[in-house]
């Protein structure tokens, strides 16, 4: 089990079934409603999708002065400088304002920093190279919101700066010409979830002005979709806009940089959706800037040249193999040194190595949030200052974790759910348990457990077709705020599983009633899934249309699988007994003959529930601990026998038992000498009743 708990969604059967009387499919129904979209009107307009970004860009407070001096720049013939990011959306940005800027006559160089030699943002070393080679003009995209020195810097060299960002803001902006961010606290524009590609996108509308809209968000909408995507925007307003018409201009792009990449991922004459760009695209663009090598993506994006295009897209699908490996060897080390913490020091993982690449472990980062369910710190080290890399966890505000900790900076910046930051390594130990106090206190001590969201649970299985799957489609493109649709099959029977591509993943069949499905799970071991065939399992997936060999299935993408929470009918019935007798309902002569047990019985199922309490497992999911202690006790009619030990136990004060909602609590209870357990009332009118009932069946 990979999450501790499932919030399952539950959308009112009457809502799912008035969406269905509307003529939305039934998966597409219960996907809406469980998101809180109930009317049939409400589901048109959430389906629409915009055909034109219909905010002006001109609202951005400062873009009328970035318009101003830019287009002065291109007037008088000066130098400009694109000063971008390493990360995929501070490429694609990079590639769609020098595109813009050469179309109209402009000379315009490029830097992008190398992660590892100049890290990330502004750097008074770069400055000063663009300096040297002319630029009169530098304008930043998806960075330089917190370069307030290094803009000062520029000017001090008589170089002006247009800023241009969608990061959070520091109290004071840079004493830029123009500093473009929806965040900045007095900025109007609506829209504030835009990447940093999308504010680029805005500047260039702007420069070309209205009449020209049109057709440059035509050309650029693409570069702005895989950009927006990577970022993990919220996928709502003029994103759901910019990657919706991106992904269905993708195939017929003018950048032909993108064709070869996709040719060289397997993507090449396929639909693509918003998965295929977050998942194959977006990684082998962002491993070139983790390598080092943002250029080289830069260079296949910008060029024109089909067989170059190739090349570079090759290499590119290299560096991203390359980049794999040393994630793995990382994300190992990183679990070794988690194991040496102390439970203090897990509510924040704070983690530094010189022998860790400083480009990879912010992938690792959302690797350990995700595995330990927490905020991650990642701390690459090189003489005596380490360089960080963070993720978010549970909606936990990194941004504002690291304004609590900036005296131990030497600098940060990011936004609230992934960020940046620079520390002396003499300062790890302090900034380590800092930040751990923090995150408890931000808490308020409740840490967060690892939780999967899921859409609904499958009440009609026999439904899940796959032109219902196709349906869904209908809800892209997917992203924060807009996940990609998951249900549970609850109650399902394993009834094949199997180990595939070299034991690295499970391919599984799934039954419940009729109903059969195939099913996949990515990165998982037999070992590590803790099922096997005939188990009772509770499924959590994404519906997917699976090709091979030319024909296509369906198929379920397991998120994660745990033994079932859900009784089956023998379980349910066997539970409403004990219910029964412990309420003092009526138990038949046939009913307590079921649940009586002998002092052997009770005794092989105390020896393995001390054993097991011993070991320190307490809390466990209560359906599936039953079935375990049954399994392991043995016996004819185990699992109820089993149940109503539990409750003979408690009773006689050998445990304490608390259930609540899905779990139950166990402890063992110090007693002195023996108990009789027979002396137990529930067992003394198993013996009493029934014969009363007997003697009154006679009379």
């Amino acid at each position: 089990m990979k999450f501790k708990k499932w919030n399952i969604g539950a959308p009112p059967d009457q809502d799912v079934a008035l969406l269905r009387s509307a003529g939305y499919p039934y998966l597409l129904s219960t996907v809406l409603a469980a998101r809180g979209i109930t009317s049939p009107e409400a589901a048109a307009e959430f389906l629409d999708r915009e055909r034109q970004l219909t905010i002006s860009p001109m609202r951005m407070r400062d873009m009328d002065k970035a318009v101003s001096r830019i287009q002065r720049a291109i007037a008088q013939g000066e130098t400009i400088a694109v000063f971008g990011d390493y990360d995929v959306d501070g490429i694609t940005s990079t590639v769609l304002l020098r595109d813009y800027l050469k179309s109209c006559g402009a000379k315009c160089l490029r830097y992008i920093p190398r992660r590892i030699e100049d890290g990330y943002g502004l750097s008074r070393e770069a400055i000063e190279n663009l300096h040297r080679q002319g630029a009169t003009l530098m304008i930043t995209v998806d960075c330089g919101i917190t370069g307030n020195d290094e803009v000062d810097f520029a000017n001090s060299l008589g170089m002006d700066v247009v800023v241009t960002d969608h990061h959070e803001c520091k109290e004071a902006l840079p004493n830029a010409a123009a500093v473009v961010d929806p965040h900045r606290p007095d900025c109007p524009y609506p829209f504030k979830h835009l990447a940093g590609v999308g504010v680029t996108l805005k500047l260039v509308l702007a420069l070309g002005g209205e009449n020209r809209e049109d057709a440059l968000f035509a050309r650029y909408c693409t570069l702005a979709a895989i950009g927006t995507i990577a970022d993990v925007m919220r996928m709502e307003g003029e994103n759901r806009t910019i990657v919706s018409c991106g992904l269905e201009a993708l195939p017929h792009t003018d950048f032909v940089g993108i064709h070869a990449l996709l040719k060289e991922a397997g993507l090449l004459g396929k639909p693509i959706t918003s998965i295929q760009v977050g998942f194959v695209l977006s990684p082998r663009i962002n491993a070139a800037g983790r390598m080092g090598a943002a250029d080289l993506a830069a260079d296949l994006l910008e060029t024109d040249d089909p067989a170059l295009a190739e090349e570079l897209a090759r290499a590119l699908c290299d560096l991203n193999r390359e980049r794999q490996a040393v994630e793995q060897t990382i994300c190992a080390d990183a679990m070794e040194k988690i194991d040496k913490l102390r439970s203090e020091e897990r509510s924040a993982l704070v983690l530094s190595s010189e022998d860790w690449h400083q480009g990879v472990v912010g992938i690792v980062a959302s690797r350990l949030s995700e595995k330990y369910s927490c905020p991650s710190f990642m701390i690459h080290l090189k003489d005596g200052t380490g360089k960080g890399s963070c993720r978010s966890y549970g909606g936990f505000n990194l941004f504002a974790a690291l304004e609590s900790c900036s005296d131990l900076l030497d600098g940060f910046g990011g936004h609230e759910l992934a960020a940046g930051f620079t520390i002396p390594e003499s300062n790890i130990g302090a900034f380590r348990q800092r930040m751990n106090r923090y995150v408890r206190s931000a808490m308020d001590g409740a840490l967060p457990v690892s939780s999967l969201e899921v859409d609904a649970a499958i009440t009609c299985p026999g439904e899940v077709t796959l032109d219902q799957v196709e349906q869904l489609s209908l809800l892209e493109p997917y992203g924060s705020g807009n996940p990609r649709p998951s249900f549970a099959l609850l109650g399902a029977t394993v009834d094949a599983i199997q180990s595939v591509g070299q034991g690295r993943h499970l391919k599984l069949r799934l039954s419940k009633g009729t109903s059969r499905f195939d099913a996949i799970f990515f990165s998982v071991t037999a070992q590590e899934c803790g099922i096997s065939a005939g188990s009772r399992v509770d499924a959590a997936f994404y519906l997917q249309a699976n090709t091979f060999r030319g024909s296509t299935t369906l198929q379920l993408q397991l998120i994660d699988i745990r033994p079932s929470l859900v009784p089956s009918r023998h379980e349910a019935a066997d539970l409403e007994l004990i219910h029964r007798l412990l309420s003092g309902g009526s138990v038949t002569a046939q009913e307590a003959s079921r649940l009586s047990a002998s002092r052997d019985q009770f005794g092989s199922c105390w020896r393995v529930l001390e054993r097991h309490l011993r070991s320190g497992k307490a809390e466990e999911d209560t359906l599936p601990y039953l079935r375990h202690l049954a399994a392991l006790s043995g016996g004819s009619e185990s699992f109820l026998r089993t149940a109503l030990a539990l409750q003979v136990f408690q009773e006689r004060g050998l445990i304490s038992m608390n259930v609540q909602s899905d779990r139950i609590t166990l402890s063992l209870n110090g007693t002195q000498g023996k108990v009789d357990l027979f002396a137990c009332p529930y067992l003394t009118r198993l013996r009493v009743e029934p014969a009363d009932q007997k003697r009154g069946d006679m009379a």
